[in-house]
């Protein structure tokens, strides 16, 4: 990937409340929140848990494993470096139907992308950042 590509991306701004999110690529892995009293997962960031109320919430990897929710084809030049047209996804992971992140498909030709198809995580590194991006799944179905 070239630095064009690399730097083009904008990036978060990180926190206190969100560093384990966007640092948890780094060991290769994606996170999220649990809670530790009723074992709900927590995505976006809160300081407790939406369902029983217990502040006992805390990072947790996950499978790194979804599927396509819904997507759509970004034909728009919003960032000048940028290709278009590119892949914008909805991922369901697998360990809870709620918890679903907004992310890019590289390296998955558009035509192969439909609602269903099996995702796994990958990264894109910039610096401490890493920005989880998901591809098909090793061995699944692309028709």
């Amino acid at each position: 990937m070239s630095d064009e590509v690399v730097l083009s991306r904008p990036l978060p701004v990180i926190t206190e409340m969100n560093a384990y999110f966007w640092r948890s690529g780094q060991k290769g892995r994606l996170e999220i929140l649990r809670c530790e009293a009723c074992g709900l997962y927590i995505h976006p960031y809160a300081a407790l848990c939406p369902r029983c109320r217990s502040e006992a919430v805390s990072p947790e990897p996950v499978s790194g494993r979804g599927t396509v929710a819904s997507f759509t084809i970004n034909h728009q030049p919003w960032f000048p470096h940028v290709p278009v047209p590119y892949v914008i996804a909805l991922v369901q992971l697998e360990e809870q139907d709620d918890i679903r992140l907004v992310a890019n498909l590289p390296g998955c030709p558009i035509e192969d992308v439909r609602v269903g198809l099996p995702v796994e995580v990958c990264f894109e590194q910039h610096g401490d950042i890493f920005v989880p991006l998901f591809r098909p799944a090793a061995g699944a179905d692309r028709g």
